[in-house]
């Protein structure tokens, strides 16, 4: 398949490659001007044959993409199902162990198997091929996970850069198969990508592809092993494949995955001697105490599958009083009973069927209400929820199910059924009263609402209301959560399971628990991510809140999900979302909701350099929040509005909103809010030359974000940092505070942060005069904040490509960039940003022979800078003018203006330039 497609792509980018020397050949062919080789020179001659020849070469290329394109539409499978993301629908969640289950100590043999495995990866290694993929598939109970797991144990020391595990449920009973797109998710963070970084949309396709990128990426020259269990098909499992040949992939499923890459290592039902000496060691028996024959019936009944076996050799261990042929009639009882099920589950089925006939009536009631469990894996506090008991009794009855062998056991504590025991116990509760299986799910649902009240409680911000709890959840047990970082692993290791709860609650018409338990995961989603997957929960609640009615709880889930819309950069969306819920708040008369989406609305605004919007959002809602006496409101409000007069360059009104900010974060003690402030009140400061000021409150807002151990805001300080350090000459220095918060922007995917960083970067090449590599740096972030719709990032980015092509001698594509820079600064009133503009283009019109030009953008950035109070602009403009008059041979006036540029120059502590200008009046006077 692969051969095929680089085949294809090959005669694509060769027929692409022909039209493209055409078109060229076309355009010239009637040139006088040179003479083409001779093998070409017939198409000059003749210019009509090349326009033909083209118009073939393109109808060619058309036919061929769309034959492609028709074959792999032909080709592509139907399954599994994947719900595009703009649905109401939750997706689901991938639970990842970052190391392998426990390893069975009762292992069947399996030799052929195992040394058909282990020669496969040796030879592989040895020669330096890559590893295939090896797909163990065989019927259900028959010990595809076991024997994988066991191979992966034999084979980990091969593999020394870990082993992940990853349960696709390709056919668990109640749940659908894992998304790609989740489970790539899931296998990023647990390999150590950080969530904000892991690659969010709302194209599916275009989102796991991206993942599938990043995977294959994170896994290049690595030796790891991985087992993606119970795969539904191989549409679900191809982009999980790590890209390197290094990697050892062990993949189970009960269907045969057809693809020419893999090794297929069927698992079938084991010997008959191999399955009675499995009973054997496990009934704790002598073996001349059982007679041959009966036990030889007993392995037959149970099919030959290992899980079967277990079972009911665990019943004979567990009853020292039975004997073999007491249990093989036991059996055949229980058999007779299931007549009605088909004859390949049947035996198995009587098999759970006894050993479930064996627990008290306590414990099968136990059993049954873990049939009910929608998530993946348990503990002993949900196990105390779903069974109405204290968490030590439910510790008691997992333990015990366990050593009855129906249930597994997972790392930390944790338990799992098998696809066929849950099913198995689902059919048991089903037999129940109907309304047991929503009242499991509501004590499941309450359980972790209470839960997620704790460990809120570590990781929002002080002062940030939270939707109280249901009523009855102060009766029940949670764990401890001694830190943030407790509460925060806690919150990603239950992420799945408190999806899945969400999604069967919706499912089954809880709508209230769907709404309350969307607002209580809302805080961690919001820091951890995948945004995309807080976009369909918050779309969930949207739905559910419309179902019944709630105009209060759709207002509260459009709020969040406008908010995840903007740390998206889906700035369209995020304004639509916001504006709605800001309606739907006035409807209900909630104005500290109101005054939130306000708030989130002027943010979005300022990112967007929307400013008389932005600031009219955060004016609105200051006076809400003043009216409501909330004193947090506030100062967030006015930090917001200040960042806002800055862009617009009313610097005394910013000074004075984060001023008025910073004294209500103080008084809160609110260190987050204080340190925001203080890197904002930089900025103003730098902008109007105070630049040690500036330096100061960037050092401080840093030395609080460490504390804080919040990297995204620490590289944003980097960044301010970094200005400072390159207006003041510190080059290297800013270079370096740039690199770190671009490193940081990266990791966390900030994808607005890091355009910043390589925008800033660009102009330290600029001003270190490699003007080549400033450009790659400028056009990848034009491109970039286009794409975020920041015009304020466009704009800056046009300015600084204005002067690295004029100085690669481009000047009509300079002029180009200064025009449109200059148009988008008018339009955002960004005069600060206008006048640096019009003093760059000066100094393109000065050094191209049109001084005339130049004095008029340079008196224009004069009049801007002084009537903003912009003193570094102010110096730049009057530098300008002097350079003009010495350009018309005005010496005397010239040099008037130039000191007056080098006082100013030498009060901001900007030595270069001053230097600079210095050097140019001593070459006058001499």
């Amino acid at each position: 398949m692969t051969e095929r497609r680089g085949v294809a792509v090959a005669a694509v980018a060769g027929i692409g490659a022909v039209a493209t020397t055409l078109v060229g050949l076309v355009t010239n062919a009637v040139s006088e001007q040179s003479r083409w080789p001779a093998w070409l020179r017939w198409l000059q001659e003749h210019p009509w044959l090349s326009f033909v020849l083209l118009g073939t070469v393109t109808a060619g290329l058309t036919a061929l993409l769309a034959a492609l394109d028709d074959r792999q539409s032909r080709g592509r499978s139907p399954e599994p199902a994947v719900r595009p993301d703009d649905e109401a629908g939750l997706p689901g969640a991938a639970l990842v162990l970052r190391s392998l289950p426990r390893d069975t100590t009762v292992f069947t043999d399996r030799t052929t198997e195992l040394d058909s495995l282990v020669h496969s990866v040796r030879t592989a290694q040895e020669s330096g091929e890559s590893l295939p993929v090896h797909v163990i598939d065989g019927m259900p109970g028959v010990g595809k996970t076991a024997f994988a797991v066991h191979a992966g144990h034999m084979l980990s020391e091969r593999f020394p850069d870990g082993q992940l595990f990853l349960n696709l449920n390709g056919h668990t009973p109640g749940r659908s198969p894992v998304q790609t797109g989740e489970a790539l998710a899931a296998l990023l963070a647990a390999a150590g990508v950080p969530t904000q970084q892991i690659p969010v949309s709302d194209d599916v396709g275009a989102v796991t592809e991206a993942r599938a990128a990043m995977w294959r990426g994170r896994l290049a020259d690595k030796k790891a092993l991985l087992i993606l269990d119970n795969a539904a098909s191989y549409q679900q499992l191809e982009p999980l494949l790590p890209g390197g040949g290094e990697c050892l992939v062990l993949v189970t499923s009960r269907k045969r995955l057809a693809a020419h890459e893999e090794v297929v290592l069927p698992v079938d039902a084991l010997p008959p001697e191999h399955a009675a000496d499995l009973f054997l060691r496990l009934s704790g028996r002598p073996a001349d105490e059982l007679d041959q024959g009966v036990l030889n019936q007993l392995v037959r009944l149970c099919g030959y599958l290992p899980l079967g076996v277990s079972l009911l050799a665990a019943r004979l261990r567990h009853h020292p009083s039975w004997s073999a042929e007491g249990l093989h009639q036991r059996l055949v009882a229980a058999q007779d009973r299931l007549g009605e099920l088909r004859a390949g589950e049947r035996a198995i089925t009587a098999t759970f069927d006894l050993s479930y006939r064996d627990l008290t009536a306590e414990r099968q009631l136990f059993f049954r209400q873990l049939g009910l469990y929608p998530g993946t894996d348990l503990d002993g506090y949900v196990g105390a929820a779903l069974g109405e008991v204290s968490v030590v009794v439910a510790g008691r009855h997992l333990d015990g199910l366990y050593d009855d062998h129906l249930i597994d056991e997972h790392p930390g504590s944790r338990y799992r059924l098998h696809d066929l025991l849950r099913d198995y116990a689902r059919g048991l509760a089903a037999e129940g009263d109907s309304m047991d299986h929503v009242q499991a799910v509501q004590r499941v649902c309450t359980y972790y609402l209470s839960a997620l009240a704790v460990a809120n409680g570590h990781i929002v911000r002080s002062g940030v209301a939270l939707p109280p709890p249901p009523d009855g959840t102060q009766q029940v047990e949670t764990p401890a959560f001694e830190s943030r970082g407790d509460a925060l692993s806690w919150l990603e290791n239950e992420r799945a399971n408190v999806l899945a709860c969400i999604r069967r609650a919706n499912d089954l018409s809880l709508y209230d628990a769907v709404i309350r338990m969307a607002g209580a995961m809302a805080p961690f989603l919001r820091q951890a991510g995948p945004w995309d997957q807080a976009v369909g929960l918050h779309r969930t609640a949207a739905e559910a809140a419309r179902q019944v009615g709630d105009q209060q709880a759709l207002a509260d889930a459009l709020a969040e999900l406008g908010v995840v819309r903007r740390f998206m950069a889906a700035y369209p969306e995020a304004v639509e979302t916001l504006n709605e819920a800001v309606t739907l708040y006035d409807a209900v008369d909630d104005r500290r909701g109101k005054a939130d989406a306000l708030n989130q609305l002027g943010i979005v605004r300022y990112l967007t350099a929307d400013n008389d919007d932005a600031a009219r959002a955060q004016t609105e809602a200051l006076a809400l929040y003043r009216e409501l006496g909330y004193r947090l409101g506030q100062a967030n409000a006015l930090a917001d509005l200040g960042m806002v007069w800055r862009q617009m360059s009313r610097f005394d009104a910013a000074t004075e909103a984060q001023s008025e900010a910073l004294s209500i974060y103080r008084e809160l003690g609110d260190r987050y809010g204080e340190a925001n402030s203080l890197r904002d009140l930089g900025v103003v400061h730098c902008l109007m030359g105070s630049y040690d000021l500036a330096a100061r409150h960037h050092q401080e807002a840093f030395d609080i974000y460490v504390e804080l151990d919040d990297r995204e805001h620490q590289a944003y300080a980097l960044n301010e940092s970094g200005v400072v350090r390159r207006l003041t000459g510190d080059i290297e220095g800013a270079r370096s505070a740039h690199s770190q918060a671009l490193t940081h922007f990266t990791e966390l995917g900030d994808r607005f942060g890091r355009t910043n960083s390589v925008r800033l970067l660009g102009v330290v090449d600029r001003v270190s005069g490699d003007a080549r590599a400033a450009s790659r740096l400028l056009e990848e972030a034009l491109s970039a904040y286009r794409e975020l719709g920041s015009r304020g990032g466009e704009a800056a980015s046009l300015s600084e490509l204005g002067v690295v092509r004029g100085m690669l001698g481009e000047r009509d594509d300079a002029v180009e960039a200064f025009g449109r820079s200059l148009e988008i600064q008018r339009a955002l009133g960004d005069r600060c940003g206008e006048a640096e503009v019009l003093n760059h283009w000066g100094m393109l019109s000065l050094s191209s022979g049109a001084p005339a030009d130049a004095r008029e953008q340079f008196h224009r950035a004069l009049e801007l800078a002084r009537a903003i109070r912009c003193p570094l602009e102010e110096a730049r403009a009057l530098e300008g003018i002097g350079r003009c008059d010495l350009a018309v041979d005005d010496p005397a006036r010239a040099e008037g203006v130039l000191r007056s540029a080098v006082g100013l120059y030498r009060r901001l502590g900007v030595s270069a330039a001053a230097d600079d200008v210095e050097r140019l009046l001593a070459s006058q006077s001499g």
